[in-house]
């Protein structure tokens, strides 16, 4: 029992744990009692989320009570302070602190093997283990300091208020990232839980572990997990259907992940802004980081992009802050060239894509003005033509050609998941060199029936995925307006599902690792 109950480095406390439904159950039968008093609901939401915490990482627990110490201290300094100079002063203080810890546990062995490949010393690494969520409650310190220092948000006063915000355990060990000035005021709301967010939190828990248990994790285990450990040993159509698998597997696994947290929260009474939004529909690669990790993607926008100048600056600089933003973003997921080159690719194609946008507007402004210069006279004859007529021509093309850039964008994404998935460097040229110069279309059918239900399950994934986004409401409505004799029937018949294809190891989540 005591070894149940406390943490254990092989089997962390995860959303898609056997503990975790107790934990849960536990969690929901005393928070009906006292979710109306407000301080007795905050001491007891802190208290659940810390032990969660704890269960999910040991003791590193410790290094999110400090962070929420320094940070609520901090924020609350720079909001008394008079002097422009002092607010500066103290916000630097707190990213040097916060990013500081980050980078100690994320960069420290990059920076041992270059002086030690540089033969300016002799280190051994130090192996560290990257606390879980620490870079998702990084984040959420830092935005919530300088919104305080931009005087865009006023600090709590209280330092329970905040420690509950940061360790609000839906989204404290993989987001989403969340903004204190989302959250921080619902603390002290009354909380008021509806029958449609009980049906809507329904629907994005039971969409979440279907993603990620049986569409995610089965394709992970029995495809894509074999094509990335050894491509070499693959023909190039297997790798080439082994990137679609995990194209569609870290969707899965993180979208799965996400909704699975905003649909819990919302049962709890608080609201968490949706973190993905169909991102393989994008038809650009802007578009697609619109959609991507919304929560990861809008932070580095206002908190680095912007701050780097953003547009302010020119052209040129633009093109150079978007490249940051995304080399940034890249070593933000990892110490190593694959994540810096992915980043790098897609930093490239959104200066592109940003090119490609303004050329358009100057040709279309253009267009409009000489139309306005020169109007078609009315007195013009009609001349026979048997072409499809003009508006019909128009939209086709205009439905082909959307059609086109989704495809493209796709490609281009799965291009870049190669060098995110692989294990290294090396790995990736191997897959792009096997998938072009190995390609071997024969072993297309013997393919199929090897992984039979495993390609039954990703063209599922991707059929639910590009089904329109008005079909998908309708559902989310449907289950929303179950009776409740429904809903309760419908949770069983999945827990049960999830039980019958759930893996027989933990698949662990890929963002756990960031």
């Amino acid at each position: 029992m005591l070894e149940q109950l406390t943490y254990n480095a092989k089997d962390p406390l995860l959303f898609n744990s056997g503990f975790f439904l107790f934990f849960i159950f536990i969690f929901f039968f005393f928070y009906q009692f006292l979710y109306k008093k407000k301080l007795t609901r905050v001491i007891y939401f802190t208290i659940f989320s810390l032990y969660f915490f704890y269960k999910a990482c040991g003791f590193y627990v410790s290094l999110i009570i400090i962070s929420a110490i320094v940070d609520f201290s901090l924020s609350n300094w720079i909001y008394r302070v008079n002097t422009p100079a002092k607010k500066k002063a103290l916000l630097f203080f707190s990213v040097i602190i916060n990013l500081g810890l980050l980078c100690y546990f994320k960069y420290t062995d990059l920076f041992i093997s270059i002086i030690n490949d540089a033969q300016l010393g002799r280190l051994e690494p130090l192996n560290l283990v990257l606390p879980i969520g620490i870079s998702f409650y990084t984040f959420e310190n830092l935005s919530y300091t300088i919104d305080v220092y931009r005087g865009q948000f006023k600090p709590v006063t209280s330092f329970l208020d905040y420690l509950f915000f940061l360790s609000f355990f839906p989204k404290l060990v993989m987001g989403p990232i969340v903004r204190a000035s989302d959250f921080i005021p619902q603390i002290r709301q009354d909380i008021l839980v509806t029958q449609q967010d009980i049906g809507r939190g329904l629907y994005l828990i039971l969409g979440g572990l279907f993603k990620k248990i049986v569409i995610s994790d089965f394709i992970y285990v029995n495809f894509v997990q074999y094509i990335f450990d050894d491509p070499a040993r693959y023909s190039g159509i297997e790798c080439l259907f082994g990137v679609y698998g995990y194209a569609m597997v870290i969707y899965c696994d993180f979208s799965g992940y996400s909704d699975m947290a905003i649909g819990m929260a919302q049962w709890m009474g608080f609201k968490i802004p949706m973190n993905f939004d169909l991102p393989y529909q994008s038809s650009s690669i802007t578009e697609f980081w619109r959609r991507w990790h919304i929560s990861l993607s809008s932070w580095l926008r206002d908190y680095l992009y912007i701050a780097l100048g953003g547009n302010r600056k020119g052209k040129i600089r633009l093109y150079i802050n978007l490249m940051l933003t995304m080399l940034l973003g890249g070593l933000w997921h990892g110490a190593s060239l694959k994540f810096v080159f992915w980043g790098g690719m897609h930093g490239v194609a959104l200066a592109i894509d940003k090119m490609i946008m303004d050329i358009r507007k100057k040709f279309f402004n253009r267009r409009q003005e000489s139309e306005v210069r020169s109007p078609k006279s009315n007195q013009e004859l009609p001349t026979p033509d048997f072409r499809l007529p003009t508006s019909k021509l128009s939209n086709l093309t205009s439905q082909i050609s959307h059609l086109l850039s989704i495809v493209f964008t796709f490609h281009f994404v799965c291009f870049c998941w190669i060098f995110f998935k692989a294990n290294t460097f090396d790995d990736a040229i191997i897959i792009i060199r096997q998938i072009t110069g190995n390609f071997n279309g024969k072993a297309f059918i013997p393919m199929m029936q090897a992984y039979t239900a495993v390609f039954a399950v990703m063209g599922i994934g991707y059929l639910i995925h590009f089904t329109p986004k008005g079909m998908q409401l309708k559902l989310e409505n449907l289950v929303t307006d179950m009776p409740v004799i429904g809903k309760v029937a419908l949770l069983f018949i999945f827990i049960w599902l999830a039980v019958q294809v759930k893996q027989a190891d933990q698949v662990m989540p890929i963002y756990l690792q960031f």
